[in-house]
């Protein structure tokens, strides 16, 4: 036979005893709301913060938004009007910013979804089995690669992918047929080149949160008799999950406005077959004078770039 809850009063609940026992009364915590004044005494710590947010992020923002629907002009023009959305019906009918688009998804996919976090990943795992002479020139060598500046790393990949550069000159010492591999495959080339020039930031990520993993659930795993791919696919990745989404994130959206390495090495041609949009933009803006056009393709551009992050946090707030 079942028994309700009995009630003895305002904030306190009876609950039916066993056999043999008396009721014991179980007390209940009132619920409180915060108050107004003190929910503002925190947030007064940040405001400063949120005024430089304001002031430096949001107002450029939002007068790049009122922009993006005018036809303002670099030369050549008093006052701009405002034209709707007709910059954003352009740009979807412009068979050049299509194209820009498609190569710019290409070159994030290979040098920072498949290039900069794959590579980054197997070198923090080989370092942490490395000694440690072979960890510390390997990390010399990729962070070099990493702190050099934009400008300085174009030229020495371009160096490398050119006509009769140091890539053809290993081909030949090798006996095989050389290439101009900034005409053939360009898109390919500056993909490489983000890679070489970015993995190492995210071969630091990965190598923090590999230290933060308990050895004895890895060495358990070793003793049951796991491979070392099983425990990288049962053990590792999902402890990991959290660093491996803010790489990812923070990755994507540096690729996204790579600008100076691309226009080092190829700017954008030959043609337009490594023309990404921020190089399509540059384009538009400083030698086509249409600033109306190129900002309202920086807006979608920027409206792609909060598409992941939104798709980036809404993993990292799953848990494991």
């Amino acid at each position: 036979m079942t028994t309700t809850p009995q009630h003895a009063g305002p904030g306190v609940t009876k609950v039916p005893s066993g056999p043999g026992g008396p009721d014991a009364p179980i007390p209940q915590l009132p619920t409180t709301k915060r108050p107004f004044t003190q929910t503002l005494t925190r947030l007064l710590p940040l405001s400063p913060a949120l005024v430089l947010l304001l002031l430096f992020l949001a107002v450029p923002i939002g007068y790049c938004a009122y922009i993006a629907f005018t036809n303002l002009q670099l030369t050549g023009q008093a006052h701009p009007s405002f034209v709707g959305f007709a910059n954003f019906r352009t740009a979807f009918k412009d068979s050049e910013f299509l194209n820009a688009v498609w190569l710019t998804l290409v070159f994030t996919v290979l040098s920072s979804l498949i290039g900069q976090n794959t590579i980054g990943l197997a070198l923090a795992a080989l370092m942490q089995r490395a000694s440690k002479p072979v960890r510390t020139l390997t990390g010399a060598i990729v962070i070099t690669a990493w702190v050099l500046p934009e400008v300085v790393a174009g030229f020495l990949l371009y160096a490398f992918f050119r006509r009769e550069g140091t890539l053809d000159a290993i081909l030949v010492w090798l006996h095989l047929p050389s290439q101009n591999w900034l005409f053939t495959l360009p898109i390919l080339a500056v993909s490489f080149a983000n890679v070489w020039r970015g993995t190492a930031f995210s071969m630091l990520v990965y190598s923090a949160a590999l230290n933060e993993i308990p050895k004895e659930i890895t060495e358990a795993a070793e003793v049951d008799g796991a491979s070392g791919w099983r425990r990288m696919w049962h053990i590792t990745l999902p402890m990991i999950r959290r660093s491996i989404g803010t790489n990812l994130m923070l990755n994507t959206l540096q690729t996204l406005s790579v600008f100076g390495l691309i226009w080092v090495m190829t700017r954008g041609g030959p043609g337009n077959k490594s023309q990404t949009l921020p190089l399509y933009m540059y384009e538009q803006a400083f030698q086509n004078s249409m600033i109306g056009y190129a900002t309202a393709v920086a807006l979608l551009l920027l409206l792609v770039g909060s598409l992941f992050s939104v798709i980036y946090m809404r993993l990292l707030r799953t848990e494991v």
